[in-house]
C-alpha cells in the first residue's frame, strides 16, 4: 500500500501546473544563466543564489498546501486498515520525489551539460537534499495547525527565517561581537541553518572561500576535510530525519 500511496501521489503532483511551472522556470533560469556567463563558475555562483532562495520556498509552501488540500485524501486512508506511519511515510516520499524530479529536470540537466566533475554532482545533491528539508519542514507546518491560513504562514515565517532573516542576525552578532574571537563558534552556528550548510559546501567545491573573508578560512578548515564534510552532510540529513519523524510522531497520536 505503501508504494500505491506514493505512485498516486507522485502522478497526481506531476500533473500539478505549479510544480510545471516550478521546472520550467528552473529550466528557464538555470540555461539563461549558464548561456549569459562565459565562466562556469560564476554561472554556479548565481544560479545557487537563485536555487536556494527558489528551492526552500516552493517546497515548503506547496507541500503545506497539498497536505491542507489534501485533507479528505488523507481521512480516507485512516479509514482503511492502513497503518499511520505508512501513510505518512508515502505522503513524504511522494512529495519529496515529485519535487526533486522537477528540480532535476528543470535545474539539473543545464548544470550536468555545462559544470564538470564533482561541482555538478555537489550542486545536484544540495538542491535535492534542501528539496528534501523544506517538505520535512512543510510536513511539520501542516500537522502543527489545522487551521490552513496559520499553518501556511508559519511555513512563509520558516522560509524568510532561513533564508533572509538568519543571516542578518549572524552579522549582526557579528558586528556586535567583533572584539572577540568568535569565528570558530561560526561553524557551529552555520548548522542552525540548512540553507547556509549548502551554501558552504558549493562555495567551498568552487575554491572561492575567500568570499566569506577569515570566517571562510574556518570554514574551509573544518568542512573541507573528510571529517567535517562528513560531519555537514550528516547535519543535512538530521534537518530532515527530525522535522519529520516529529511530523510522524505528532499524526500518529493526533486525533483527526
Amino acid at each position: 500500500m505503501f508504494n500505491k500511496i506514493q505512485r498516486f501521489i507522485v502522478a497526481d503532483i506531476l500533473k500539478n501546473r505549479i510544480v510545471l511551472a516550478y521546472t520550467l522556470l528552473l529550466g528557464v533560469l538555470a540555461w539563461s544563466v549558464f548561456s549569459l556567463e562565459d565562466d562556469s563558475h560564476k554561472g554556479v555562483l548565481t544560479l545557487l543564489n537563485i536555487v536556494l532562495l527558489t528551492t526552500p520556498l516552493v517546497s515548503i509552501i506547496f507541500t503545506t498546501i497539498y497536505l491542507y488540500n489534501s485533507s479528505e485524501f488523507i481521512e480516507l486512508l485512516l479509514s482503511q486498515p492502513i497503518r499511520r506511519a505508512r501513510i505518512w511515510t508515502g505522503l513524504f516520499f511522494g512529495l519529496f520525489f515529485s519535487l526533486a524530479l522537477a528540480f532535476i529536470v528543470g535545474a539539473g540537466v543545464p548544470i550536468l551539460l555545462f559544470v564538470t566533475g564533482a561541482k555538478a554532482i555537489i550542486l545536484l545533491v544540495m538542491g535535492i537534499l534542501i528539496t528534501a528539508v523544506f517538505v520535512a519542514l512543510g510536513f511539520l507546518c501542516a500537522i502543527i495547525s489545522r487551521d490552513k491560513a496559520r499553518g501556511i504562514g508559519i511555513a512563509i515565517l520558516l522560509w524568510l527565517f532561513f533564508s533572509l532573516l538568519f543571516d542578518g542576525l549572524v552579522l549582526f552578532l557579528l558586528f556586535q561581537l567583533s572584539d572577540y574571537p568568535i569565528e570558530k563558534a561560526m561553524v557551529g552556528v552555520s548548522a542552525l541553518n540548512p540553507i547556509d550548510l549548502a551554501r558552504i559546501f558549493i562555495i567551498l567545491q568552487l575554491d572561492v572561500s575567500a568570499m566569506l573573508g577569515y570566517t571562510g578560512a574556518i570554514f574551509k578548515d573544518f568542512f573541507g576535510t573528510g571529517l567535517g564534510a562528513a560531519i555537514g552532510f550528516g547535519l543535512l540529513c538530521l534537518w530532515v530525519l527530525v522535522p519529520y519523524l516529529v511530523s510522524l510522531r505528532m499524526f500518529v497520536r493526533k486525533d483527526l
